[in-house]
């Protein structure tokens, strides 16, 4: 019988962290691995053997590193139990012997495995987002090899090649497919950078190209027409519209950062934030249409300032998630009931604002400082495929000259 437990060490000294460790049991033969995991005796949960994680905003970046805890037990507990199932099978062992097995050279970690630690990261770091799309990523490919690991050493060019067969044979479009080959070969490239592997070029015959995709901005009179939709006895439905319309009023805020916008940051008549993307913060003047959607809504009992995040008793993140998801399918109804050329999103306020802004002759430079892009070649990768109009005119004015 063997068994593998996470056991916390208390600090001997008040107010400090204390450590995590794994007991490790085989015939009645117990065994400590020590970790660098470290931890308050209010964020472990003895009886589970799981961290709490706390939902106070004002503990986010400590929510991220007990996340990314979290994420590292389960991966080396998944791993103990792997050595432990190998060892059985070959036979007679010893305790001494998992332990050994789980120091052993770094070379035998999974591809799998060390995806996962980079999520774990990432979460250190509270890239959220990115952390979400490494774990879809993850699931992808596990999907793929049937959940079972490869390791480093067994990672080839002709695997990849199969995988982006596999994914174009489940409908998934270019630039879907182009998402997981990018993930995955940046994960690659940083464990070629830590030593874990030999660079190999194992992603030169898959597609990791950005296509340009189908237009997903509107033009001025649908935007009108959005607005102008009598919406009054369909509070849902007028919630949804107030988001997006809101999201275009302020430049094409991303949902996010409208979702974690602080009372606080309205103040003398302008609206400040920091993008959760990319860092920089932004001015935007305080408008009478801002304002008007926020005063149909009661006043938020959190510190936010839109009614997205509400609850202070609930996991935000997830309030903010589960929010969008509810937004985008109410869009879609209303873009339906309008007959828009395209499915309504909340990321269609956004490429509708650059879009527009473009139509009008605004310059690159500005519609990049209003977005809060990073630099203008983010600006015009953005806007190559909203608006081919002008392009268009040009060419008729050409061929009338024929």
């Amino acid at each position: 019988m063997t068994s593998v437990k996470v056991k916390f060490r208390p600090s001997t000294v008040d107010g400090k962290e204390g450590t995590l460790y794994y007991q490790v049991i085989h015939n009645r033969v117990v065994r400590q691995i020590s970790t660098e995991y470290k931890l308050f005796v209010s964020e472990w949960d003895c009886h589970s053997e799981t961290v709490v994680i706390h939902h106070l905003s004002t503990e986010q970046e400590r929510n991220n590193y007990l996340l990314s805890i979290g994420s590292r037990i389960k991966w080396d507990k998944d791993r103990l139990n792997k050595i432990i199932h190998t060892l059985s099978q070959s036979g007679t062992f010893v305790t001494d012997d998992i332990v050994m097995r789980f120091h052993e050279n770094r070379q035998e970690l999974s591809f799998s495995a060390y995806i996962l630690q980079q999520i774990a990261r990432l979460k250190r770091l509270g890239k959220i987002r990115t952390s979400e799309t490494y774990t879809a990523a993850l699931r992808s490919f596990s999907s793929f090899m049937n959940d079972s690991d490869v390791l480093f050493d067994q990672l080839n060019a002709d695997l990849f090649a199969e995988y982006e067969t596999y994914l174009k044979g489940r409908g998934n479009m270019p630039n879907t497919i182009s998402f997981y080959m990018r993930i995955l070969k940046a994960v690659y490239n940083r464990a070629v950078e830590n030593g874990l592997t030999e660079q190999r070029h194992l992603f030169k015959s898959v597609y990791t190209g950005v296509e340009k995709t189908v237009k997903r901005a509107l033009v001025l009179n649908d935007i009108r027409r959005i607005k102008g939709l009598d919406l009054s006895l369909k509070p849902t439905l007028d919630y949804a519209r107030d988001m997006f319309l809101f999201c275009f009023y302020t430049r094409g805020m991303s949902f996010i950062d409208m979702a974690y916008l602080r009372k606080k940051d309205l103040q003398n008549g302008t609206l400040s934030y920091r993008r959760r993307k990319t860092g920089q913060q932004l001015f935007i003047k305080w408008e009478k249409s801002m304002q008007e959607i926020l005063d149909k809504y009661p006043i938020n009992e959190t510190e936010y300032l839109l009614p997205i995040i509400t609850k202070r008793d609930e996991d935000y993140r997830k309030q903010y998630a589960n929010g969008l998801h509810r937004v985008n399918h109410l869009l879609k109804k209303i873009g339906k009931q309008l007959e828009l050329p395209m499915p309504l999103t909340m990321y269609v306020g956004r490429h509708s604002w650059a879009s527009i802004a473009k139509s009008r002759n605004v310059p690159i430079s500005v519609i990049s400082e209003g977005m809060g892009h990073d630099s203008e070649n983010t600006t015009q990768i953005y806007l190559a495929s909203l608006d081919t109009s002008v392009v268009d005119r040009v060419n008729k004015k050409i061929l009338d000259l024929l």
